[in-house]
């Protein structure tokens, strides 16, 4: 009984490092090599609340330290954040920090010009930040008028090809 008892006193670290940290690890590096920005967004959103965690730990940890039960809340909540069953990192985007996120864009300067039309932010909206950056560029060197000429010559090889 001694050997399950201190395993059970000591669960949390003994799980804690492959469920807050291996396994977030292993899923960042396979994020990175596919194509769909879901899972980025997925890891992306798990590091950043990781990293609030582990700030709010520092700057508690007097209080924390009289919880017991803080460890296991903790590895909890992690799993719910990283198993693919809950995606819980990329629900608590969806739900709440993506309206703060697109806020702070339009209000910090990376949002898009109101020299644009409605049409012409919402195509841009929809690009990566890369391509709207050389878009804009493009914009800025020929004009939308210039955008339209090269969009209706791409449809015209398109039909070609």
């Amino acid at each position: 009984m001694g050997v399950l008892a201190v395993i059970a006193k000591h669960l949390d670290t003994i799980i804690g490092p492959g469920v807050v940290l291996l396994y977030p690890l292993y899923a960042s590096l396979r994020a990175i090599e596919t194509p769909s920005p879901l899972d980025d967004q997925q890891w992306l959103t798990y590091w950043i609340i990781y990293s609030f965690i582990t700030l709010f730990e520092l700057s508690c940890y007097k209080i924390l330290s009289w919880l017991p039960f803080w460890p296991y809340m903790k590895i909890v909540f992690c799993a719910w954040l990283v198993l693919p069953v809950f995606n819980g990192a990329a629900y608590l985007y969806d739900t709440h920090l993506r309206k703060y996120v697109k806020m702070g864009v339009a209000v910090g300067g990376g949002g898009i010009s109101s020299k644009y039309t409605e049409e012409q932010r919402k195509v841009l909206q929809m690009m990566s930040l890369d391509a709207r950056k050389s878009v804009i560029q493009y914009v800025d060197k020929y004009g939308w008028e210039g955008v339209e000429r090269a969009i209706r010559a791409a449809e015209r090889e398109a039909k070609r090809g």
